[in-house]
């Protein structure tokens, strides 16, 4: 029988007594770089992405009591008209008044369905097992995501309400010295951007125009992108050293514009701007896309989709107060205006046409954040209010300086509480940084109604009227995979779309 023990101290001695070459030897010492050491992995996975839904957590959320339908449906009365003369309610002794009339309207909203889908293999959820709960963590996520598109929706979504239709050709100039753009008979064709539009757009991907989307079931469907129809070219002649710029006039519901320039036939996307203008003044860059892929207007998706705020506030149908700032038909867009007195011309003259036309004040500005500097800029700068702030403790010692200061409020004096005796007028806005607000365009909203129109419980201008929230899908399983989807049925009801404005086409600057 053999001797396991002897056998094994033979076969090392003989191996000690080898001489091997520095690849065969084996390791004398152990340290951190030989691998033996704890695998300290942080559970669960970080979420290092933004989840930033102000509207979609301050806008009500309103069940139906009973029923559903295909639409939310309601009627609203918009106008009292007394007998004789309207503002005069005198009557005789003992005779009987005229009969006031009044106009009421029906009004419905589709439901639109949201939804985001997502899977987990019978592989990852075992291998994730003592980590996380794959299932739990990727059912979030994706009702995350979905929530993002529903804050997208409700800010800028565009069922119809927004046509863009084909924008007018741009009108051209050359000016100037030292600009580096080739000489050559430029062609300029400039196409119109929704919100949606604006937000799918870029120079290196494109302009969205349609795109066939393949559902996890296999089936298909189509969305519009957000943008218009091309217009007809324009063309100018540059020198070297000229500066080409084109200007086009504003189209109502139109947030930015995408520019192709080139050879006359050779167009591509060179830039994507929040105003009606743009100037090239370097040599164009090649690769970009061709304004032959535009073909159609694709601005909107019509039974798909339901028209957000910006959209219905843009809506020229709507009694939204709208300002695009531009002078004349064909100029370009302005900068904001300081008033000289610590606020905004073109926000005063917002907030009074509100209150004058419909007593009505907004309780909150939306703005990009370009938009919240130009404004600081305008009412903290030079000749208005001083920005410095001074601090510095009870006991005494050295102050500190707080500098590069910002506004976070804007007081509107216009349609505040002051009929009761005691109270001051007026309404403090919040100014608040959307990340999805496109630059140049400042949106004013009002959450709820004033007392004065809370005759019929309707406090909100606008809710979320939903035929069933968010719910999950757990597919049955095709695969060795769990399919999953997160899903909401929903319309963004806007009763009073009064009570919203949008100044827009504003310069940086």
């Amino acid at each position: 029988m053999l001797n396991p023990t002897k056998e094994t101290l033979d076969l090392t001695k003989a191996a000690l007594r080898n001489k091997m070459t520095p690849e065969e030897a084996l390791a004398k010492g152990v340290t951190v770089s030989t691998g033996l050491v704890y695998y300290d992995l942080q559970a669960p996975a970080k979420n290092l992405y933004p989840v930033i839904t102000p509207l979609r957590n301050s806008i009500p959320r309103v069940g139906r009591p009973i029923g559903y339908g295909d639409s939310a449906k309601w009627k609203q009365i918009t106008a009292l008209t007394g007998s004789g003369y309207d503002a005069m309610g005198w009557v005789p002794e003992g005779q009987r008044s005229g009969t006031m009339s009044y106009s009421a309207t029906q009004k419905a909203a589709a439901y639109c369905t949201l939804g985001e889908e997502d899977y987990a293999t019978y592989e990852a959820i075992s291998a994730g097992e003592g980590f996380e709960n794959v299932e739990s963590t990727d059912s979030l996520r994706t009702l995350q995501k979905m929530m993002l598109k529903e804050e997208s929706a409700l800010l800028g979504g565009n069922g119809g309400g927004v046509q863009l239709g084909i924008p007018t050709a741009a009108t051209l100039s050359a000016a100037g010295s030292g600009a580096t753009l080739p000489a050559l008979t430029y062609s300029v064709i400039v196409v119109a951007l929704t919100y949606e539009g604006w937000r799918n757009a870029s120079l290196a991907a494109g302009v969205a125009t349609t795109k066939t989307i393949t559902g996890a079931d296999g089936g298909t469907f189509v969305l519009n992108g957000g943008s218009s129809n091309k217009s007809a070219s324009a063309t100018q002649a540059i020198t070297l050293g000229q500066t080409l710029s084109g200007t086009v006039p504003t189209i109502q519901g139109a947030v930015a514009y995408a520019w192709f320039v080139g050879a006359v036939g050779a167009e591509t996307l060179q830039a994507i701007t929040t105003i009606n203008s743009a100037t090239f003044s370097a040599p164009l860059t090649a690769g970009r896309q061709a304004a032959t892929a535009i073909t159609q207007d694709s601005s909107a998706n019509p039974g798909l989709a339901f028209d957000g705020l910006l959209t219905q506030a843009l809506n020229t149908s709507n009694l939204a107060y709208v300002n695009t700032l531009a002078t004349g038909t064909a100029g370009t867009g302005t900068a904001l205006t300081s008033s000289g007195r610590g606020s905004v011309v073109e926000i005063d003259t917002m907030l009074q046409s509100m209150w004058d036309n419909y007593r009505i004040s907004p309780t909150v500005l939306y703005v990009n954040s370009q938009e919240l500097r130009n404004i600081s800029n305008k009412v903290l700068g030079s000749g208005t209010s001083s920005l410095l702030r001074y601090e510095t403790n009870a006991n005494g010692g050295m102050y500190s300086a707080i500098a590069s200061g910002t506004i976070d409020t804007y007081f509107n004096p216009f349609g505040g509480a002051g009929a009761e005796k005691g109270k001051t007028g007026g309404v403090k806005m919040p100014v608040l940084v959307h990340p999805n607000v496109p630059p140049g365009t400042i949106l004013a909203y009002a959450e709820e109604l004033p007392a004065w129109y809370q005759n019929n419980e309707v406090p909100n201008v606008a809710e979320v009227i939903t035929r069933k929230d968010y719910y999950r899908i757990d597919w049955p399983p095709r695969t060795r995979k769990r399919e999953y989807g997160v899903y909401a049925e929903e319309v963004l009801a806007v009763y009073a779309s009064f009570g919203m404005g949008v100044i827009t086409n504003i310069t940086n600057g």
